[in-house]
């Protein structure tokens, strides 16, 4: 759980993801076209990938990934962020964590 509280807290937008997760390419290009760069965690390619796997079931996300955290907190999955994008929730929350300037 620290390493993903750590890894989270490092830069305004962070998703942890898997290769082979079609979903958390889709999460991923929307940040991008929305004008963020996020650090993009890899589970299936991280040494401690498994146990932060249990650290983000743990926090409720279930799939683990997508797992998405703005400003340093926990935001949900891919549904949640879709929910948000479509609301137009999402890019105020990335601008007040200063993940994008507009």
């Amino acid at each position: 759980m620290d390493r993903v509280k750590d890894l989270a807290s490092k830069k305004a937008a962070v998703i942890f993801t898997k290769s082979s997760c079609y979903m958390c390419h889709s999460i991923t290009q929307l940040f991008y076209e929305l004008g963020a760069s996020p650090a993009v965690h890899e589970l299936d390619n991280d040494v401690y990938g498994r146990e932060m796997e249990r650290a983000l079931r743990s926090l409720g996300c279930n799939p683990s990934v997508p797992a998405v955290f703005i400003g340093g907190k926990f935001v949900g999955s891919s549904k949640d962020v879709i929910s948000l994008h479509v609301d137009g929730s999402l890019k105020q929350m990335l601008m007040a964590a200063r993940a994008i300037w507009f």
